[in-house]
């Protein structure tokens, strides 16, 4: 796959469906790298260009040893835009790349045509905690935490019933370099938009997951009160939505896409 330079990162991405398309960006959690939209493939490419990436510090992108803000994050995706020639996008992020969206939506609301936000919010977690997450990967590593991972992930009744997926997705967390995943722990200790979060203008869409324990719907709801021209999906999932409803998580997003078009047309 190809590479891409931006501010001291060599990124991963790819680009596939219609090259006639308007492009969606799809933006992977913490932990995870663009595999983590695989079930979504197949749903969202034969409309649109979708360009996927993996995160500065995960997959096979990689990272200076300097830290970086959610600033750095963002301008990694405008930097990709530039390079497959797309003046605009629409965004879809998790997680992290939620907060990235939000970020985009804040800061290049000219290069965003619509969002949408799945399992994040303007604030993830405290400051603590992340200072906890960080402590406990630089001295135990990845594979210690991939399993707490899933349970966080991923409802028990899902993880029962998907074992061979569960080891794919323990898998892609254990790869993914520590540092890295280090690195936007402290991102996500950082960053906080909810004092900015009011004046994203792009229509956005928010997913919550039902039994997410990372970002539980009330945070989901709050998203879509601060924003005024937003809609909001509750999904029988924990946080990785987008993996467990696959389904239903792409027809949620295809609406929130082509109602923009029909509004154009």
């Amino acid at each position: 796959m190809p590479t891409s330079e931006s501010d001291g990162a060599r990124l991963r991405y790819a680009v596939s469906g219609n090259p006639r398309g308007s492009v969606l960006v799809l933006l992977n959690s913490l932990g995870s790298n663009m595999h983590m939209w695989d079930k979504l493939l197949p749903a969202f490419q034969s409309k649109y260009r979708v360009l996927r990436f993996d995160m500065r510090g995960h997959g096979e992108s990689r990272v200076s040893t300097e830290p970086f803000a959610v600033e750095e994050l963002g301008h990694d995706v405008l930097c990709l835009l530039d390079k497959v020639g797309a003046r605009r996008a629409s965004i879809c992020g998790l997680s992290l790349g939620g907060l990235v969206a939000i970020w985009l939506g804040l800061h290049a609301p000219k290069r965003v045509d619509r969002l949408v936000f799945a399992n994040t919010s303007a604030r993830i977690g405290s400051p603590e905690m992340w200072e906890q997450r960080i402590a406990f990967v630089r001295n135990t590593g990845m594979s210690a935490l991939a399993a707490a991972t899933l349970e966080r992930w991923f409802t028990p009744a899902y993880r029962a019933r998907h074992p061979e997926e569960m080891d794919r997705i323990c898998e892609m967390i254990a790869a993914t370099n520590p540092a890295g995943y280090a690195a936007c722990c402290a991102v996500l200790r950082d960053v906080d938009l909810r004092a900015e979060i009011a004046a994203v203008s792009a229509p956005s869409l928010v997913i919550a997951g039902a039994h997410d324990p990372a970002t539980p719907p009330a945070d989901g709801r709050a998203l879509h009160a601060a924003i005024r021209n937003s809609s909001y999906v509750e999904l029988n999932a924990s946080h990785m939505s987008a993996w467990e409803c696959a389904e239903e998580f792409a027809g949620a997003v295809l609406h929130h896409l082509a109602a923009g078009e029909n509004a154009n047309g």
